[in-house]
């Protein structure tokens, strides 16, 4: 295997880690689907806007989740008052506080009474409103008890995060004013951001999958020349047994995803500012090589000479001048976006470097049968729904979100995703999709398509054309999903799986092509009206 290969199958183990869709503005924890509501604890639950001036200067704005008790609070921000920010003595806020002025705004820490018993004291002692910091960075949906009886509150409660709680704090100690707005701005219906994201993921795969298919018959048809012209079999291995693209195996398949079981444990318990950059090296790297490839392969078009004249260079044999023309520009590109990544622009370099990793993986990795695809897609489908789910029972979070997020790191989340900004979302912030939930669906919808091209079989008669619309129908019903989950982040794998591979296995069983999809694959060689095998050999035709 050489260089390029190898560059590329790393970070394929790499970043099918980064699985679920996250599209969190804030991280709200705690399911209350059992706590109860009744009259006076049945409020939606909303983020809030904090907006803060010290001094009468505009400073910085925080996010917090409004309770299911007391009263709603203004959705404009222009019907939002500015009000004088106290912080409460005692800090609990379970009893009176030593100094009020009438009208302000409450700030207190949760713990040692109720949060309904919090709200009661800072509204009997003349408050417009009760912050309460968690004693955790994450949100927490407050919520009744149950027998709560102390609901007759008539003033907003919003929890705010640990770290928002701090600055409030540091503020209020340096200076002599502090005032607050509070207003919780409404989210669009739609998401404009994920219909992009969605478009880019279908034409990702769409684009790779034909490269492959073409890739594949450009083979076959070599070889079936090769056939004609060699004199014996050794011959046609020296000239056509290297170079290949790299099958999964069965058991490969079953070790991928315990190697990256591994490497997500280790990145969970290794988080940090340091494994964050280094991630961000790694993902420069796998970006530079697959745009490189991407790029020489689509330029080769108009410089033939210039790509089929080679130099042999230290450390990676033989490289095309065409290559050497076009590296240092993709080398140039990603050193670009790791300086610039945390920038407003930053996104757009990372989704290049992404598709163009992906695109590259999906040539030189495939799936050779049917089963192979099963067995890689089951495991994945099992692997995005214990590490987003069921590790909560071990670790007490979801190690996949936390991964996915890039706590303890110092970055905003692992780059192994495609990232597109939310617009006319007054919240912000970006809707984003992982690299294995387009990769790896994206092997058995470019296997499908293999085999339909080797088998001359049409669009109609295939199994492309459902392979691709069965994806991109899982990956809209996730978005439906994650939007009736209220944002939490969803594993995209348990959607898309089921559509995809579902949809070729009752296809293929209902043709009475599943025994050789299943086992075979793909046709071992292809007849044309141009070539005519020698030796007697007959043409490999599947229905």
């Amino acid at each position: 295997m050489d260089l390029r290969r190898f560059s590329c199958i790393f970070p394929l183990i790499l970043l099918i880690f980064n699985n679920p869709f996250l599209v969190l503005s804030g991280d709200i924890v705690q399911v209350d689907n059992s706590a109860p509501q009744q009259p006076g604890c049945n409020n939606d639950f909303v983020l809030v806007k904090v907006q803060t001036w010290v001094d009468g200067i505009e400073d910085r704005e925080f996010v917090g989740v409004g309770a299911r008790f007391g009263t709603t609070i203004v959705s404009k921000e222009k019907n939002a008052n500015q009000t004088h920010l106290t912080l409460s003595d005692p800090r609990d806020g379970c009893s009176p506080p030593k100094e009020m002025h009438a009208g302000d705004v409450m700030v207190v820490e949760r713990g040692k009474c109720k949060f309904t018993t919090k709200a009661n004291v800072a509204q009997s002692a003349g408050a417009s409103a009760v912050l309460i910091v968690n004693n955790q960075r994450e949100l927490y949906k407050m919520v009744c008890e149950p027998n709560d009886t102390d609901l007759h509150i008539h003033i907003p409660a919003i929890m705010l995060p640990q770290e928002a709680g701090a600055s409030l704090e540091s503020m209020l100690n340096k200076s002599s004013s502090v005032t607050v707005q509070l207003y919780s701005p409404r989210r669009p219906l739609v998401d404009i951001a994920e219909a992009f994201l969605w478009l880019m993921a279908v034409g990702t795969i769409l684009c790779a999958s034909y490269w492959s298919a073409w890739s594949a018959r450009e083979a076959a048809i070599e070889q079936d020349k090769l056939l004609k012209d060699a004199s014996d079999e050794s011959t046609i291995s020296k000239e056509f047994g290297t170079g290949g693209p790299v099958d999964i195996s069965t058991t490969s398949a079953v070790l991928f995803v315990v190697i990256a079981s591994c490497f997500l444990i280790m990145i969970y318990k290794l988080m940090s500012s340091w494994l964050a950059e280094l991630l961000v090296v790694l993902f420069a790297i796998g970006g530079a090589e697959g745009l490189q490839t991407c790029l020489v392969a689509l330029l080769s078009r108009w410089f033939k000479n210039t790509a089929e004249l080679f130099i042999k260079v230290p450390f990676l044999g033989a490289v095309s001048y065409l290559t050497l023309a076009v590296s240092p520009f993709c080398i140039a590109f990603a050193v670009i976006w790791a300086i610039t990544r945390n920038m407003s622009f930053g996104w757009i370099g990372q989704d290049i470097l992404g598709i163009a990793l992906i695109i590259t993986v999906l040539q030189i990795v495939r799936i050779p049968n049917l089963k192979v695809g099963t067995v890689l897609l089951g495991c994945a489908f099992l692997y995005d729904i214990f590490w987003v789910f069921a590790s909560k029972k071990l670790f007490h979070e979801s190690v996949m979100i936390v991964v996915a997020r890039g706590d303890k790191s110092g970055e905003d989340g692992i780059p192994m995703l495609l990232k597109f900004p939310r617009m006319f979302d007054p919240w912000g912030g970006y809707s984003i999709i992982g690299f294995g939930d387009i990769l790896l669906p994206g092997l058995l919808v470019a296997f499908s398509i293999r085999y339909d091209w080797l088998a001359k079989k049409n669009l109609r008669s295939g199994y492309f054309l459902w392979a691709i619309f069965a994806y991109g129908l899982g990956l809209l019903v996730t978005y439906v999903a994650l939007n009736l989950m209220d944002g939490h982040g969803q594993p995209a794998l348990l959607y898309i799986v089921p559509f995809t591979l579902g949809t070729l296995l009752t296809l293929a069983r209902k043709r009475g092509d599943l025994e050789i999809l299943w086992t075979r694959g793909e046709p071992q060689r292809v007849c044309t009206h141009h070539i005519q095998l020698q030796h007697n050999e007959e043409c490999c035709d599947e229905k």
